[in-house]
């Protein structure tokens, strides 16, 4: 098998081989470490690793391996294990660096896997070799697969090593407060060189909504496809599992006010107030009605639910945020005030950190003067865009020119 006329087979057993081999280095060691590999020594891999490409072209003459490494014999072998490590890291759940190696599944972090890391390892060396083969050898006509092969190196290699460099860290803010330090995954404080001062922290809510629980098991009714009653602006009536429902009153902002026999609620627009409606319900034989006040509460006031019968009782669940948001300043090193409003998915971003929204104080609500945010700094980001980009250039020449040769056959 082993000629100078290498074949698919023996990309395959080289494939496998690494497997193997990456297995051993997995039981040996737990894992890769890719915080090893931090600023600056990320840099000098890349250099010496480009380096060495480089020098292997140049031998390739006297180097049957390399030659054939170029070739699809090698690339078709790759890509197969490659596409199938990445299934299996598709399929199955991966654990947050927090998780104790110890603790970790076989294939719980595929991206610290050594067969996973060492059969990467092996495809981009061949994207890479072809990739300068390529620039020494340059022509127009072979613009796209410059491209495509270029970028995608230049993507897989930054992507990796620049891994390292990546900072998620969690800060928790309160209004009127400037923090400048946050936490990592596995609780180290880490002082940020920019801060960040939490003016104001608002939710944006759905209306309330009415639902029947089971009095005995305090589960939504019916079991199999619980039902609710949304009260948006103008609904006043509406039936829930028979029973008809009519709105009396309703108070977006209220307060409890308890009575000699019942609770009743007025208007109370200040921190902690909670939504409240009161209520007539009517049984579906008609025979029962039942009136009274229904409240989801607050860290303030006590949730109050109607009790219907003794199978059901009227409840009002906590309503549901429909937008979250924070309003900030930055202070930066540089001597930088910036104001900003930072909502879910709509992160602000300064000085090379993205910061996210992330939660807030759910036990007060809509009234919480915590804010959560998650900031994240990617200094390789930029090159991994730069890599893709070159690879949409490349599709983009493939296509301009496919056209182009399909209007000369013409």
């Amino acid at each position: 098998m082993w000629k100078r006329t290498w074949g698919i087979s023996e990309g395959i057993m080289i494939c496998g081989g690494l497997v193997f081999i990456g297995l051993i280095l997995h039981l040996c060691t737990g894992g890769l470490d890719w915080g090893s590999f931090a600023w600056p020594l990320n840099v000098y891999l890349a250099i010496v690793y480009v380096a060495v490409l480089v020098i292997l072209y140049l031998v390739r003459s006297k180097v049957y391996f390399v030659r054939w490494a170029m070739s699809y014999q090698a690339a078709i072998p790759s890509l197969i294990f490659v596409v199938f490590l990445t299934f299996i890291m598709g399929i199955t759940k991966q654990v947050p660096a927090s998780v104790p190696r110890e603790d970790v599944p076989l294939f719980g972090r595929m991206l610290s896997f050594w067969p996973f890391v060492l059969v990467y390892f092996w495809m981009t060396t061949i994207v890479g070799l072809v990739s300068v083969r390529h620039l020494f050898s340059f022509k127009l006509s072979k613009i796209p697969f410059l491209c495509n092969h270029l970028g995608l190196f230049v993507a897989l290699v930054a992507g990796t090593l620049g891994s390292a460099d990546m900072q998620r860290l969690t800060m928790n803010t309160r209004v009127g407060q400037v923090e400048w330090r946050a936490l990592d995954a596995d609780g180290n404080l880490h002082e940020l060189p920019l801060a960040i001062e939490l003016k104001n922290f608002s939710i944006d809510e759905y209306p309330p909504k009415l639902m029947l629980i089971d009095n005995a098991t305090g589960k939504a009714l019916p079991e199999r496809a619980p039902e609710h009653l949304m009260l948006e602006e103008g609904v006043l009536a509406g039936s829930l599992s028979g029973w008809r429902i009519e709105v009396l009153d309703k108070i977006d902002m209220a307060a409890s006010v308890p009575g000699k026999d019942s609770v009743r609620y007025v208007e109370w627009a200040t921190t902690g107030a909670t939504s409240a409606v009161k209520v007539r319900a009517f049984s579906p034989d008609g025979k029962r009605t039942v009136g009274g006040w229904v409240s989801c509460g607050s860290f303030l006031f006590p949730y109050q639910a109607l009790r219907l019968d003794s199978a059901c009782s009227l409840v009002m669940p906590d309503r549901e945020p429909q937008r979250f948001f924070s309003d900030v300043v930055f202070y930066t090193k540089s001597g930088k005030i910036v104001e900003k409003t930072i909502e879910v998915n709509k992160p602000a971003t300064i000085e090379g950190w993205d910061v996210y929204q992330l939660s807030y104080d759910e036990g007060k609500g809509r009234w919480s003067d915590v804010s959560v945010f998650e900031l994240v700094s990617d200094p390789w980001l930029p090159v991994v865009y730069a890599g893709i980009i070159l690879m949409m250039v490349g599709a983009v020449c493939m296509f301009v020119m496919a056209q182009k040769t399909k209007k000369e056959e013409l």
